[in-house]
């Protein structure tokens, strides 16, 4: 029988983390402890938007192309969650956070983890394109209400094409 530990990690996080601020404000001082959460803090944020706008660029340009975007989406759930981490007040949540955030970091969870990860679109036959054939592009003198009240219907309008099909 397995069992997991990560509920009795998030039992021991706070204490752990309350333990780690008693630390470090007896080395530093308190004031500066207080600083160092804040400074976390905006960093998490400041990291998240950096390389949260780079990651789904990159998404959209692997659906763009056709591929499978999951990396790049595994890659970005997982800054959200590293800056999520910084915010956190605390030293081992930085910490962890911290380490999210390399890419060589994230490249190793996704190794681990892809297997359990079940992606439900086939990227490669464009699962994303939308079929341009359906679109109709109308000029300006195309339509017009008052056209179409003095006229009656245009049979040979696009409209009436396409409801046709």
């Amino acid at each position: 029988m397995r069992i997991s530990l990560l509920p009795l990690f998030l039992l021991a996080l706070p204490l752990l983390e309350i333990a780690g601020f008693v630390i470090v404000g007896r080395e530093v001082g308190a004031l500066a402890t207080v600083g160092l959460v804040l400074a976390s803090s905006i960093a998490g944020v400041l990291l998240l938007r950096h390389q949260g706008f780079g990651v789904m660029a990159r998404v959209r340009a692997e659906m763009d192309a056709g591929h499978d975007p999951s990396r790049h989406l595994a890659h970005g759930a997982m800054i959200v969650v590293a800056a999520i981490l910084l915010i956190i007040p605390g030293f081992i949540t930085d910490i962890i956070g911290l380490l999210l955030f390399l890419p060589p970091v994230r490249d190793l969870a996704w190794r681990r983890f892809k297997g359990r990860i079940v992606v439900a679109t086939d990227f490669s036959a464009g699962g994303f394109r939308r079929p341009r054939d359906r679109v109709i592009d109308l000029d300006d003198g195309d339509y017009s209400r008052e056209d179409d009240f003095k006229r009656g219907p245009d049979h040979n309008s696009p409209w009436r094409r396409l409801k046709d099909d």
